[in-house]
């Protein structure tokens, strides 16, 4: 009897174990924040796991949107798991895009991308590093004086005659003023700085959708970094203008392949407001013609057959066949949501799978946007990671309330 006792202890013991192990993931890989479409209701996320809401609140979402309640994450509709926020709001709709768009993007200050010393009279010296300056700094102001362009940043240092500037640089949200006393150089006789700086970028992406209540659009799925320091670029301003596909370098394993495509022409068919980890939005001039669909949630989300809409000739996208191979639904996760696996042959053969260019590419499902390709695995191009539609969509709205706000 004590035998049997002890085997009923340790095995009481082992569940309890076992379930909070499974309530800890449970917690730690579900979001603690939902989104559900007015009408729809919050129900079964899988097999296991779902949300009750309060049914008072639930029952009178009638009222105004969005409109925001709490409800219980639960395992098996038994065991409590977490409180979540839920988030009701109206159904939209937005129309896919797949083409491709050529940005031209201006930062907002002077981007510090490298350091270098300078070869004087009495030896190396970088008065950059010598003034505290880092790579990533963006360079705001030189002597009180706004400069937004690299040949402002140049002039000032030249012209200095040998006395230091006072330069107010942003890092990492935060103002800093620093003492810089440049250098002349042994080798020209110009004074300098030590520095390499950037002001601008071009390159090529792909529209994810448009959205024709507000003709807004949001494109890439990712921001825009710079090469070199690997931070996203401040945006001041940028315009977006059309292009067209002439060409594909193939992805290979370990070395990442490319649409090649050209300017179609300078006349702007958009403006650029926003760079942030999740793409960057806008508003477009011309609109697309295509057929809307729904924006899915990110709990309607499965693993599964996909079709992405893409464009690797030309202007005209199509659709080809992937699958959803695994889901993070975590809130922390801004871009990198779903792994998303290449299928079609006949993408397979022309472009080995995801190549650079391609990112914003809508993935559809079920005849619903949920969310656009963004990077590509280095070592299997035939994957890469997708990003939600709700979250940008959500980025969208927030980009846009800021717009409006600095209009009025």
């Amino acid at each position: 009897m004590k035998k049997l006792i002890s085997i009923l202890t340790a095995s009481a013991a082992m569940l309890e174990l076992l379930l909070a192990v499974v309530l800890l993931t449970a917690d730690y890989f579900t979001p603690n924040s939902y989104t559900v479409i007015n009408g729809n209701h919050l129900e079964w996320l899988s097999g296991a796991i779902t949300v009750v809401g309060d049914s008072d609140v639930s029952a009178n979402v009638s009222v105004s949107y969005p409109k925001t309640y709490q409800g219980t994450m639960m395992l098996y509709n038994l065991i409590p798991i977490k409180s979540v926020d839920v988030s009701v709001v109206d159904q939209t709709c937005v129309v896919p895009c797949g083409t491709p768009f050529g940005i031209k993007m201006y930062t907002d200050g002077v981007v510090i991308v490298g350091l270098a010393d300078i070869q004087t009279s009495y030896g190396p010296v970088n008065p950059a590093a010598d003034a505290g300056m880092k790579i990533g700094d963006i360079i705001t102001q030189v002597d009180g004086k706004e400069v937004k362009t690299n040949s402002e940043v140049a002039q000032a240092v030249e012209n200095c005659g040998g006395k230091s500037l006072k330069l107010s640089i942003r890092r990492d949200s935060e103002n800093v003023t620093v003492e810089l006393k440049p250098v002349r150089s042994e080798t020209d006789g110009l004074y300098k700085a030590g520095l390499w700086v950037r002001d601008s970028t071009a390159g090529i992406g792909t529209l994810t959708y448009y959205n024709p209540s507000t003709k807004s659009f949001a494109g890439l799925g990712h921001g825009i970094c710079d090469s070199d320091t690997g931070e996203l670029m401040p945006l001041l301003s940028g315009d977006i203008v059309p292009v067209t596909i002439n060409g594909v370098t193939k992805g290979l394993k370990g070395k990442p392949g490319e649409l090649r495509g050209y300017f179609t022409d300078d006349n702007a068919i958009g403006n650029l407001v926003a760079n942030v980890p999740t793409g960057v939005y806008g508003y477009l001039q011309s609109v697309p013609n295509t057929k809307p669909v729904k924006i899915a949630m990110k709990q309607d989300v499965k693993p599964g057959k996909v079709k992405i809409l893409t464009t690797i000739q030309g202007q005209t996208p199509k659709y080809y066949d992937a699958e959803i191979e695994r889901i993070d639904y975590r809130d922390q996760v801004q871009s990198k949501n779903m792994i998303l696996h290449i299928t079609d042959a006949s993408l397979l053969t022309q472009t080995g799978g995801i190549v650079q260019g391609m990112s914003g590419s809508p993935i559809i499902q079920n005849g619903k946007l949920v969310g656009a390709v963004t990077h590509v695995f280095v070592n299997d191009p035939t994957r890469g990671y997708g990003v939600f539609a709700e979250n940008m969509f959500i980025e969208s709205k927030t980009v846009e309330s800021s717009v409006l706000s600095k209009a009025s």
